[in-house]
């Protein structure tokens, strides 16, 4: 059995603020298994593929998410060190986020708001009274030796999500059910040497505060999972609890996967993909994990498919075995007894659904009927700034089909190749709209509404101050 050794660097006294900038790491030796990379293959129409042959092989995929979301709060879960991504290891941790003996945690209030609003927004039942529980792992960028999170009783349960398919998949409405939506806190993160010797842990992020949310198994196949993530990460960020990012953690997806052959009601056994950090990867991870399966079941092999976490290798686009997965009963959960019972109540839930954003999907549903296509309703809802934009510029009297076109094309254009967002440009609803109606009107003609634009867009300024200083009225 092999050993794994931690060493803390820790000041014998600590200062109010804690920094420990002389010590940017705390290190463990380990030993880490290295894995042959392979040549890339492209698998765009894999889908499509594997689509077809679920269908001639009569198999069925059975697919449920769950998803991390860290929480934009300005101070962790328990304690009052801030977190910012990006910041020299180590120096954003204090007694409680290390897990040092004597330390209690107070609970950051905004982790409950936060929760509450998401649980609203997911449709779910909450729970006015919930509870903490400890979950019992040993890892070395755990601390404590144990996360605090939410077992039997979480905040939030039994809730779903419509979701629409892009229309050059064939389009469509889902609804998938959410299981439950749960307050816990994050781990540290480990950092490996380059040459694989060791590893070192990186505490900045431990105790930070997450909302994990559990899907119920509804999903069919990649496409699904990966619309119903990307509609998770545009909700976080419409109603503000999280900013969403995949690159910088912010949203996290482990995938279960697991085949059965169509008709039968037992699920078969489910497999967990981690390690993707990309829509496009996690529909490529689970449509390769389904195609391994209905292999082994073809080659009667499925006695192969074990319980297990295995990891979605980008460069070799395949799924690896990570380790055997861990049952609930390895976790050992009890009550956290160092914090009460999370209490809420009703005029306090009134009082955050209330202040709820048009979501998504009522977005979507509202631009359905002002006439305009799925296409146009997708790609105006999928963020919500360029919606708001959107929203002002009908509100200033422009033609609802010729601002999303404008919106649509090259408004988007420019922000794609200047990597820019739609709130930097100097260009706004109300010129856009001015704009419009001078095209619409026959004041100019198309091609000099197209040169306005771009200097709205770069300088700012006035439509029919631009008109008439460059003499720019049709004859």
């Amino acid at each position: 059995m092999a050993y794994v050794s931690i060493f803390f660097r820790v000041p014998p006294k600590f200062p109010s603020s804690f920094p420990i900038s002389q010590a940017p790491f705390v290190p463990y030796l380990a030993r880490r298994a290295s894995s042959a990379s392979a040549s890339a293959s492209s698998s765009q129409t894999h889908s499509t593929t594997l689509s077809k042959s679920l269908q001639q092989e009569n198999y069925e995929a059975i697919i449920g998410i769950e998803t991390h979301v860290q929480l934009s709060t300005l101070t962790k879960a328990f304690c009052s060190c801030p977190y910012h991504y990006g910041s020299v290891p180590n120096t954003h941790i204090c007694p409680v986020c290390m897990g040092l003996p004597g330390c209690l945690p107070v609970l950051n209030s905004k982790v409950i708001e936060f929760a509450v609003k998401l649980g609203l927004a997911l449709n779910c039942k909450l729970s006015l009274r919930s509870k903490f529980d400890r979950k019992q792992y040993f890892y070395p960028d755990l601390p404590k030796g144990y996360q605090i999170s939410q077992f039997d009783v979480p905040i939030a349960s039994h809730g779903y999500l419509d979701v629409d398919l892009p229309v050059e998949f064939g389009g469509g409405h889902r609804r998938f059910g959410i299981t439950r939506v749960h307050m816990e806190e994050d781990a540290g993160k480990l950092i490996h040497a380059a040459s694989g010797g060791y590893s070192q842990v990186d505490l900045n992020r431990a105790g930070v505060p997450l909302l994990e949310i559990v899907s119920e198994p509804d999903m069919r196949s990649g496409l699904e999972a990966a619309e119903y993530a990307a509609e998770i990460q545009r909700l976080v960020r419409y109603i503000g609890v999280s900013n969403g990012n995949m690159q910088e953690g912010s949203l996290r997806c482990d995938v279960n996967v697991s085949v059965r052959p169509k008709g039968q009601a037992k699920f078969g056994t489910k497999v967990e993909i981690k390690n993707m950090n990309s829509f496009s990867a996690m529909q490529r991870a689970i449509d390769f994990e389904i195609s391994r399966q209905i292999s082994l079941y073809n080659e009667g092999q499925e006695n192969q498919i074990i319980q297990e976490t295995r990891l979605w290798e980008e460069g070799s686009q395949r799924t690896v075995i990570m380790r055997t997965k861990e049952g609930l009963a390895d976790y050992r959960y009890f009550p956290e007894p160092d914090l009460p019972d999370v209490v809420i109540t009703e005029d306090y839930v009134h009082i955050l659904r209330s202040g709820l954003p048009e979501l998504p999907d009522t977005k979507r549903r509202r631009y359905e009927q002002l006439g305009l296509t799925m296409q146009d309703v997708l790609f105006l809802a999928n963020d919500d700034n360029v919606a708001d934009f959107f929203d002002a510029t009908i509100t200033n009297g422009a033609d609802i089909k010729l601002a999303a076109n404008w919106i649509m094309g090259d408004i988007a254009a420019y922000l794609k190749n200047e990597k820019l967002s739609i709130n930097e440009i100097k260009l706004t609803p109300h010129e856009l709209a001015e704009l419009i109606a001078s095209i619409k009107g026959g004041t100019i003609s198309g091609k000099i509404g197209k040169e306005i634009l771009f200097e709205l867009i770069a300088k700012g300024g006035k439509v029919k101050a631009l008109i008439e200083e460059k003499d720019l009225v049709q004859v």
